[in-house]
């Protein structure tokens, strides 16, 4: 309980002095049909409805753990995807990885999705790598410190890590955690996910 009270006070603080400009940063005319971010009052969780959810343009990057690879959001359609962005300098990142392994091992086990991290501000990809083998992490990362990602996140704010963003398997975005996460957090949206049939 102590840890996620610190991290929801750790990312409110990082928020609030963004909440004005989020606010602006509305779904507009001039988005054409894709995903724009906006946080109503600086709040650290944003749920979508289905009939408000719009898509993300496709990504992607260089793989974290295997270098020279390429990885495309699209290589995973049809599939939920829980994007984490998150650096090994991080401690709420630190602290949540474990719960992204459990999440991604259970979207694994029915077939429904995958985590697919952003690794952020590391500019030294071993230090990374490291983290990931001696933490056990199966799941694949981006590897894109200057966070150049986040534009394709509908100005979701590269400011915040870590950021997680769950994808419906039309890779709509239904959640946004500016904040650190439980796997229960997660799941609980992925629940949601498979009651409408978007998982």
């Amino acid at each position: 309980m102590h840890r996620r009270t610190a991290a929801l006070a750790c990312a409110a603080l990082i928020a609030a002095p963004l909440a004005g400009s989020l606010a602006a940063c509305g779904g507009g005319g001039d988005d054409a049909g894709t995903f724009a971010f906006h946080s109503p009052g600086g709040q650290v969780e944003i749920f979508y409805e289905e009939a408000d959810r719009l898509p993300l343009a496709d990504f992607g990057g260089e793989s974290l753990t295997e270098p020279g690879e390429e990885i495309q959001l699209s290589d995973f359609a049809g599939q939920v995807v829980v994007l984490n962005a998150w650096g090994q300098w991080c401690a709420p990142c630190r602290a949540e990885v474990d719960d992204l392994q459990e999440v991604h091992e259970a979207l694994q086990a029915d077939g429904t999705g995958t985590v697919l991290g952003i690794n952020v501000r590391d500019y030294n990809p071993e230090i990374s790598r490291d983290f990931v083998t001696d933490s056990g992490v199966t799941y694949p990362s981006l590897y894109d410190p200057p966070f150049k990602t986040a534009a394709y996140l509908g100005g979701v704010p590269s400011s915040v890590i870590p950021t997680t963003v769950v994808l419906d398997n039309q890779h709509r975005p239904a959640a946004v955690f500016l904040r650190e996460i439980t796997a229960d957090d997660i799941l609980e949206v992925v629940s949601r996910l498979r009651e409408e049939g978007n998982a």
